[in-house]
């Protein structure tokens, strides 16, 4: 259902009438003068709502009970809610944004400024959305591929590598980063993997457990899909919040691969879910998103976590230029991309001429 009605919650009529003058001609206007007016619209009509203007300074009370209702039901996932008010303290702007409003907008406004705010506000859900419903889409897909495919392990086993590459190529088409990304962490994660099989037997790693550690790292990112293209590609250091924000892709992707458990064999789903979510995690306990220390990160994600650092400094992003793979590769021994295993140091040391000429015979090829 197309979102088409906004509403405006402010227990001054004048000021709800100025700020539905901006943008009746574009939305269905509601109105709300308190709390349990807004919130009775809200109830009917959430999935019309393209955006909410809330008064923070209502009669009595302010507007945190409409947040919270919002967030409980899990309405604001789909609906921007803007601040509107006069203050200027830093202390209501801070409880609001971690309460999760989209956005401020300070008393007295300009109309236009106002409909940017606003109109980029619901650019950013709707796109948001619209990722969502993909995903949801793309899982439908895969379970009922997966139905097909499951009367034998094997044929379960090319239902997963399937399902890893039809993500990859959602990944591909929407996110130019991600091209020539894939085949090379594989192949990455697939050297140091046997290093590390090969030197340190006390991981109990397999040549089956190296080979899924290669198919899922290129799922490490997967997070990403439901990040903002506003932030993901932001040409400029991201601000404290955006920082924040942009790190949850750790948790969002996930959420994805929960969609998907029904289409894993328990041992992919289990890789999947560690690397989704630790390979940021630093062996000194400095990485994110739970601060792990040493081995208390899986030997999965420790193996990716390398992989994804290296191939991160030798490729080029919107926010930074890419760096030779010499100077990548020392500038990971050098600590200066965060706190490896020394094992895995060890690995990443031995794999240096193997990685070089695997990168090299990809380009040839492409």
């Amino acid at each position: 259902m197309e979102r088409r009605k906004i509403l405006i919650v402010d227990d001054l009529e004048s000021n709800r009438l100025i700020l539905a003058e901006i943008f009746q001609k574009d939305y269905q206007i509601l109105q709300a003068e308190g709390t349990v007016s807004a919130l009775q619209l809200l109830k009917t009509y959430n999935g019309e709502m393209a955006a909410v203007l809330l008064d923070w300074h209502l009669s009595g009370e302010d507007g945190s009970k409409v947040l919270e209702v919002m967030k409980a039901k899990d309405w604001m996932a789909h609906i921007p809610v803007l601040i509107v008010t006069a203050e200027h303290s830093a202390e209501v702007e801070k409880k609001c944004i971690q309460m999760g409003a989209s956005d401020l907008i300070r008393k007295p406004y300009d109309a236009d400024v106002v409909k940017n705010r606003v109109y980029n506000s619901i650019s950013l859900y709707q796109h948001k959305n619209q990722m969502e419903e993909k995903v949801q889409e793309q899982s439908q897909i895969l379970r009922k591929q997966y139905s097909v495919m499951k009367v034998q392990a094997e044929k379960l086993k090319k239902a997963n590598e399937k399902m890893i590459d039809i993500i990859c190529n959602i990944l591909e088409r929407n996110y130019p980063e991600f091209l020539d990304n894939v085949q090379i962490a594989r192949e990455i994660s697939r050297i140091i993997g046997k290093k590390v099989q090969q030197n340190y037997p006390e991981y109990k790693l397999t040549d089956a457990d190296v080979e899924v550690i290669a198919e899922l790292s290129s799922l490490r990112d997967i997070g990403k899909l439901l990040i903002s293209d506003h932030v993901l590609y932001k040409p400029a250091k991201l601000t404290k919040e955006e920082a924040e924000y942009m790190k949850s892709h750790t948790a969002k992707g996930c959420e994805i691969m929960k969609m998907m458990k029904d289409l894993q064999t328990p041992e992919y789903h289990r890789v999947s879910m560690e690397i989704c979510l630790y390979h940021h995690e630093r062996y000194d306990g400095r990485g994110y998103p739970e601060g792990l220390k040493g081995d208390e990160i899986p030997i999965s994600a420790q193996i990716v976590s390398v992989v994804d650092a290296y191939h991160a400094l030798i490729s080029e992003r919107v926010y930074k230029r890419s760096y030779s793979r010499e100077d990548a590769y020392y500038m990971i021994l050098g600590g200066e991309c965060g706190i490896f295993s020394p094992k895995i140091m060890e690995c990443f040391r031995m794999s240096r001429k193997e990685m070089e000429e695997i990168d090299t015979d990809m380009e040839e090829d492409a």
